[in-house]
């Protein structure tokens, strides 16, 4: 699996790896296919939703 980082945008990390998915719709970030998924990257969405990066890298991190 390519390594997952909190700069790639949510689309590069579903393209690397589609497990990541239910990991992120369980905290919160719903909107997985949406045109913000592929310009903004995963520590920017993490922030618009109030999420915690380092929480959700860790969660990420276990796949």
């Amino acid at each position: 699996m390519e390594n997952i980082t909190k700069e790639m945008t949510i689309g590069e990390i579903l393209n690397a790896n589609p497990d990541v998915a239910p990991v992120l719709l369980e905290a919160g970030m719903h909107c997985l296919g949406c045109p913000s998924a592929q310009g903004e990257s995963l520590e920017e969405a993490a922030m618009v939703h109030g999420i915690d990066i380092d929480a959700l890298m860790e969660a990420i991190g276990k796949l």
